[in-house]
């Protein structure tokens, strides 16, 4: 990434720094490789056939990437664009099990997390261990969730298909440390705008590239597989076409960098034509229109990947009248509802960014009516107006607004996060009793830790604030950070124990550091010699 420390690269001294913008994005591993004569007969390897790596090889290796990734300034947890994008993985992810493409081991070993990063280029990968990254620049281009759910599902295929292991058994003898730090190094690399001049140095460095490109049998077999997942799945299989073209087009017009998934997933002919010949003859090969929900999160991710005050009051500007063209340009938005609310959202929420309450009231006002009959919408406009009260200082009407709305990822946590900014104990309370069901459900959800540490700060639980935050590090797999904040909470409470003695609580919340520090110290001893 841009700014990503990569503590791990000196383990790779075949790499500079500054690599070659070989394409790694999709599964980080895609084109053509060198098979081996059962590959090149064109019969497709069973389910981990060949394969020498371990699902919990393939897991540690994802893990080691994802514990730089999520320490990127670039990295974003947003409640709502994660929401939108995991309901859609989480569903490709269910039918793939359920129709027999995922088996139950892979399932229930893998992450299957998603992670969004701050990047304008059109690109999404897979990981070991079933890590999905997406980029919001892809967010912010596609027309639909159908076109989403096309890359995602063909991501998804990759990895129940093994693909990423298949590929790398042959570096299998290195540690999955060191496989971590490969990976890292060409996401850094793909990301890199003065890469592209940049050189390749010796001729490890071109073996393991080599074998870090999945063949075109397996490009055609996570077509397949995606495609017949997406339509089972309930999506509209024009989205995997239509996403093709949007590809193919940007291939003809000698992609400039913003589309890494070109480099990393060349389009064919054959591909291409596969894809369209597995269209119903009455199709229409024309995508669904954007519905007002994705039309709201394009907008979302839009402005969130440009976060540049130039770019905010672009976005702001665009809803404002502003002369003749201007009245032609907002008359010409106002014919295509889908767009006008993506217009509208946009500048609202970059209005709130830079503080100009007055204009992001009047575009919430104007979305109003927009959404009336769309409850997905409705939603989505509702937690805009929190973000705008929140912003403006009024956390208890931000609560007030989203309080009874259904509870999901995002409601839970954006609720927690405006009832922690009234740092009021009461509201606080109120925090820790949400988040402790939650967590019980989702132990690995590393901003509802957060969260709750913060809570717990706020009810005076210092030693619980601190567990909580261990846990935040140990959500992300990183068990040394995790085991130096227990630690840290042994010693307040030892010396908490000299000064005035613990209370009830200070003493349950002492017991669980115990425990808990016991348990991570272990996962940090075995990380360490991956080494």
């Amino acid at each position: 990434m841009k700014k990503l420390k990569l503590q791990m690269w000196h383990k790779l001294p075949v790499f500079k720094r500054n690599m070659a913008h070989i394409g790694v994005g999709s599964c980080l591993l895609f084109c053509s490789v060198t098979l081996n004569a059962q590959y090149a007969s064109g019969r497709l390897p069973s389910l981990g056939e060949n394969t020498e790596m371990t699902l919990g090889q393939e897991l540690k290796i994802g893990q080691s990437v994802v514990r730089e990734i999520v320490r990127d300034p670039d990295y974003v947890d947003d409640p709502v664009l994660v929401e939108y994008v995991d309901n859609i993985w989480r569903s490709l992810r269910e039918t793939s099990l359920n129709k027999g493409y995922l088996n139950q081991e892979l399932n229930d070993r893998f992450a299957w997390e998603v992670l969004l990063i701050r990047d304008k280029t059109v690109n999404a990968f897979a990981l070991p261990g079933g890590f999905m990254g997406v980029h919001l620049g892809l967010i912010a281009v596609v027309s639909n969730r159908d076109e989403l759910a096309s890359v995602l599902g063909h991501e998804l295929s990759h990895i129940s298909q093994r693909h990423i292991a298949r590929m790398m058994t042959k570096q299998s003898q290195q540690t999955p440390l060191v496989l971590g730090a490969m990976l890292l190094g060409l996401i850094a690399a793909s990301r890199s705008p003065n890469a592209a001049g940049a050189m390749i140095m010796g001729g490890q460095a071109g073996a393991m590239q080599t074998q870090l490109n999945f063949s075109r049998d397996m490009e055609r077999e996570a077509d397949r597989v995606g495609f017949s997942v997406m339509e089972q799945a309930g999506y509209d299989p024009v989205g995997f076409v239509t996403m093709f073209q949007k590809l193919e087009q940007a291939a003809r017009l000698n992609d400039n960098g913003g589309f890494p998934y070109l480099r990393s997933h060349p389009l064919t002919t054959e591909r291409i034509a596969d894809m369209q010949g597995r269209m119903p003859m009455t199709s229409q090969m024309q995508a669904k229109s954007m519905s007002l929900e994705h039309a709201m999160i394009a907008a979302r991710a839009k402005v969130l990947v440009n976060p540049e005050p130039d770019e905010q009051h672009f976005f702001s500007a665009q809803a404002n009248v502003s002369g003749s063209n201007g009245l032609s340009n907002i008359a010409s938005l106002k014919s295509n509802t889908p767009l006008w609310l993506s217009t509208l959202y946009a500048a609202t929420l970059a209005d709130v960014h830079l503080k100009n309450w007055t204009l992001a009231e009047k575009h919430l006002q104007e979305m109003t009516p927009l959404v009336a009959k769309d409850p997905a919408a409705q939603k989505l406009l509702t937690y805009l107006k929190a973000e705008f009260e929140a912003a403006k200082g009024n956390p208890l009407v931000a609560i007030s607004l989203i309080q009874n709305l259904q509870k999901t990822r995002a409601q839970i946590l954006l609720l927690s996060q405006y009832r922690n900014a009234t740092r009021v104990v009461e509201q606080a309370k109120l925090v820790t009793d949400s988040l402790q069901l939650w967590l019980a459900q989702n132990p690995r959800d590393s901003l509802a830790w957060e969260l709750m540490s913060a809570a717990l700060i706020s009810s005076g639980n210092t030693i619980g604030a601190i567990r909580a935050d261990a846990e935040a590090q140990a959500a992300h797999w990183d068990y040394a950070s995790a085991v130096d904040r227990l630690k840290a909470a042994q010693d307040l409470t030892r010396q908490m124990a000299r000064q005035s003695g613990l209370d009830a609580t200070a003493q349950f919340e002492a017991s669980i550091v115990d425990v808990r520090l016991r348990n991570l110290e272990g996962a940090r001893k075995e990380q360490a010699l991956e080494r």
